[in-house]
């Protein structure tokens, strides 16, 4: 692929790139650009992660080294979601899982790597930016930042405030050229670009994927039960879930809709399939899609059941989801300590 077609693999299904200029420059400078994404190993992983690994198979295909950054660290300042002595077992538990579901996407890991926080958080140097990233910034700035992703609630704890300083500094001290997130990360990724040249280190490109909407509408949330899948569900209670589903007529807050378009679909095009949607033939019988936008211009047209719909998703997730429960079948009870 030349520069621009990376360029477009890279920005697919994204929200915002901060700059899409700087990406297009660093693609033509470099074959083998670096790139990561910080995941905070707190909850239980749902299906809405697999937008992010989805991304993270489009930058490993557009040439990038890429890392996947288990933040344990991040994990306990977000209002200790991460009990300091369980953060082993989660950053075990997330490194199986996740690489269950990469391998369940089919994707391609000779340029993937996993990266601990804490295991160059604590280094000397690092500490130092910190305190110097710490002067710099009032409470108020620090909270702006934060707002999106960390939980202050009435009498917030001083570590949530210092959140995005850390994911500011990792950008450097991993040596990456690319931070990607989902939108909600934005006001951190753009804390990180005003702040990192204050230290003399260069600002990163940011790139963001929308959120997936949970079940029940509003974002999916591995602390709201209703709202999200767990990869490791059984099929018959995905499928209680996904039926269960708030699917209105209308693309806003639409999680079925929302998975179809940001992962179905990717994956089906990745490998020229069509998604078939079964029906009796009395409602018009089984029918094909090779696009989502013919899909959802069907479904907002009423042609397309919601009910249809949801059987066709509930599926289609399955299929994802067997592979990572056989992967994770003997990981019993790595999953109860990381969870007890």
């Amino acid at each position: 692929m030349d520069a621009e077609e990376r360029l477009n693999l890279v920005k697919r299904n994204t929200q915002e790139i901060i700059t899409e200029g700087e990406l297009r420059q660093l693609l033509k400078e470099k074959n083998h650009p670096k790139g990561y994404i910080g995941l905070a190993t707190t909850g239980r992983v749902h299906i809405g992660y697999f937008i992010p690994m989805i991304k993270v198979g489009d930058f490993l295909r557009a040439g990038f080294k890429f890392t996947i950054l288990l933040a344990d660290i991040h994990a306990h300042l977000d209002d200790q979601k991460a009990p300091f002595e369980l953060l082993d077992h989660r950053v075990k538990y997330y490194k199986e899982v996740i690489s269950a579901m990469i391998s369940s996407l089919g994707i391609d890991t000779k340029n993937l790597e996993f990266k601990r926080g804490s295991d160059f958080e604590l280094d000397k140097n690092y500490t130092l930016d910190m305190y110097r990233l710490a002067a710099l910034n009032t409470f108020d700035r620090a909270k702006r930042a934060a707002a999106g992703v960390v939980r202050f609630g009435e009498n917030p704890k001083l570590s949530g405030f210092i959140y995005p300083i850390l994911q500011t500094l990792d950008e450097q001290y991993m040596d990456m050229d690319v931070q990607y997130g989902g939108i909600d990360q934005r006001k951190i990724l753009a804390f990180a670009r005003e702040n990192l040249p204050k230290l003399g280190y260069k600002a990163r490109v940011e790139v963001m994927t929308p959120m997936m909407p949970g079940l029940q509408g509003s974002k999916m949330s591995s602390s709201e039960e209703k709202s999200k899948i767990d990869l490791l569900d059984s099929a018959e209670t995905l499928k209680g879930k996904i039926n269960s589903a708030n699917c209105p007529i209308a693309v806003e807050d639409n999680g079925v809709l929302a998975f179809l378009k940001y992962v179905i679909f990717v994956y089906k095009s990745d490998s020229s399939q069509a998604l078939e949607i079964k029906r009796a033939e009395k409602f018009g019988g089984n029918i094909a899609y090779d696009s989502y936008e013919k899909l959802e211009h069907d479904f907002l047209d009423k042609k397309l059941h919601p009910m249809d719909l949801k059987n066709a998703v509930a599926e289609e997730v399955n299929k994802l989801l067997e592979p990572i429960r056989h992967k994770m079948k003997g990981k019993e009870e790595l999953i109860k300590k990381a969870f007890p």
